[in-house]
């Protein structure tokens, strides 16, 4: 049953109503599910309570990309890089500042230089 995973993890955040990996963890589970406004809810939850979850932010910088939304996708990003920087998480950096590259074109080969 794909539903049996996310109704266990709401049982669990019943019970521990601010645990960020539950947060993100059904946030994930409504994505696979195709739910896109309930992950937006976990995932800007997330970001906005618990600032150092850092793998949220390329999650949710992704789903802003899939929806349309530029703009937010880049200040998810960029926010993301400042805080896996502060982190020393270097793996995370990585990967946040590709997709922000990749979104501005920043880096792509300019004919004019």
């Amino acid at each position: 049953m794909q539903t049996g995973r996310l109704e266990k993890l709401h049982e669990f955040i019943k019970n521990e109503p601010n645990d960020p990996f539950l947060k993100y963890a059904l946030a994930t589970e409504h994505l696979r599910l195709n739910e896109t406004e309930k992950a937006l809810e976990y995932y800007e939850d997330l970001v906005n309570n618990h600032r150092d979850y850092a793998g949220t932010y390329y999650h949710l910088g992704k789903l802003y990309e899939a929806l349309g939304r530029k703009e937010d996708a880049i200040r998810t990003y960029e926010t993301g890089m400042i805080v896996t920087r502060e982190q020393r998480n270097n793996h995370a950096f990585s990967e946040l500042q590709g997709v922000y590259n990749e979104l501005t074109g920043f880096g792509d080969d300019d004919e004019d230089y």
